[in-house]
């Protein structure tokens, strides 16, 4: 029960009030027990006033703050740490009180400790933004108490601050590692450079493991040793992300949306071309044509993609492939790699816009990405047990044979195409793009 401000009477006072009245109460017919009753209401009040007095004899007794990281990443868990500290000479008992975001829903996430005196502790949890936005922590709610835990003291800790949620940084950072790392990761694979269309580098001293056909045989007769040519890649490549934002893109999975999964590995893909030295846009669309940034490979351009990628919201209406046509013509000059991230549900849709990626395809390189639905895939090996469940198999079957059928379309038409699910979107995409590369096809 609460008697002012932030003074808080617990379970255990009105237990021992209880018993001090079930005493006065036996007074009546055992007179002992009724000066027991009055010791213990004395003593009872005693201990209270005491807290009290112990609680609130410092202004601000607990003291600290929040720890995270600004900006969040998108789908991935982000750290939170609650550090305090107290300035209290005593130990006492506290419980804390996380307001997170109403994004979030957590609404019972409390931690538990005991302080001594000039005590720090740290407290962490972990938070899966699901959403892009700006995301509003609150102050924190410290109860403190000692003794009997008679009286627990409300202590408010200033930590509001809005913090924003932007494409994955996290995932944007784990893949910059594996590509550029020196041994190898799993996921990205380590594709072997075809042909020699990149540019020549240097020459250096053969190692195992180098392409013999690069020996330089001249370097090696004035060496008398093994020297081969080294090729860096062509470098300077135009390469453009084109996200669908229609109504197909909404499609959810594991708490993000397809679009969501577009714009975490475009920002992955985008840090990954420019590193390796080419030009990288952006260009987005659904009805109409939505936000466009132009190929570059300066120094701002990964922070202009992140901005550009945190504003995009799904559209519900029909995506317009027409419109994307004459986007493509007349924003996209020179012959260009095309990331287009869509998501083609059935054979006729893709009747519907074939021509148009036919053409697209002959002004450039178009590679599109489209999903597979993991959930109808497990529905497809399940066992029946019903007849239900045999024409449930059967359709999902059917679903996952058309969705082979689309990208057989696509590749026949002289399109490069990756089907994958959303939680290998950037490692298939990555992997597709080093391969052009390597074959010289960009």
């Amino acid at each position: 029960m609460r008697l002012l401000s932030g003074l808080f009477l617990s379970y255990r006072f009105f237990i021992a009030i209880l018993i001090v009245v079930v005493a006065l109460f036996m007074g009546f017919v055992w007179p002992i027990a009724f000066i027991l009753g009055q010791l213990l209401l004395a003593l009872t009040g005693g201990i209270l006033l005491l807290e009290i007095f112990v609680l609130f004899i410092k202004k601000a007794p607990i003291t600290g703050g929040r720890k995270l990281t600004n900006p969040m990443s998108l789908g991935d868990d982000n750290k939170v740490s609650i550090h305090l500290e107290s300035q209290y000479p005593f130990a006492v008992s506290v419980s804390v009180y996380e307001n997170a975001p109403k994004q979030l829903q957590l609404r019972d996430l409390s931690f538990r400790d005991q302080f001594s005196s000039g005590d720090h502790k740290e407290f962490h949890y972990t938070v899966r933004p699901t959403e892009r936005g700006v995301y509003e922590f609150y102050d924190l709610f410290v109860y403190a108490s000692t003794l009997l835990h008679f009286a627990q003291r409300k202590i408010v800790v200033s930590a509001r601050e809005k913090v924003a949620t932007y494409p994955s940084i996290i995932q944007m950072k784990q893949y910059e590692l594996k590509v550029f790392a020196k041994t190898a990761m799993s996921g990205i694979k380590k594709i072997r450079r075809l042909g020699h269309n990149n540019e020549f580098e240097q020459i250096k001293n053969y190692v195992q493991g180098d392409e013999i056909r690069t020996i330089n045989w001249k370097a090696t007769s004035r060496r008398n040793e093994l020297m081969v040519n080294q090729y860096q890649d062509e470098r300077a490549q135009h390469v453009y992300s084109i996200i669908d934002k229609s109504r197909s893109m909404r499609m959810p999975f594991d708490e993000l949306t397809l679009l969501d999964y577009a714009i975490n590995s475009t920002l992955a893909f985008s840090n990954i071309c420019l590193r390796k030295g080419d030009r990288a846009g952006l260009m987005t669309f659904s009805d109409k044509l939505g936000s466009k940034l132009p190929a570059e490979r300066s120094a701002r351009q990964l922070q202009r993609i992140m901005e550009l990628l945190y504003k995009q919201q799904t559209r519900f209406l029909e995506g317009n492939f027409e419109m994307l046509y004459q986007g493509v013509r007349n924003h996209i000059k020179g012959r260009s790699l095309i990331m287009l991230y869509t998501n083609i549900e059935s054979e006729y849709a893709l009747k519907r816009i074939l021509p148009l990626l036919r053409r697209i395809n002959q002004l450039h390189v178009l590679m599109v990405i489209f999903f597979e639905n993991t959930e109808v895939a497990k529905a497809a090996e399940m066992e029946p047990e019903y007849v239900r469940d045999i024409y449930f198999k059967t359709f999902a079957e059917k679903y996952g044979m058309d969705k082979k059928r689309i990208a057989f379309e696509l590749r026949k038409s002289g399109i490069q195409t990756v089907l994958t699910t959303p939680e290998k979107l950037s490692v298939d995409t990555i992997n597709k793009y080093l391969e052009l590369k390597a074959r010289g096809v960009i």
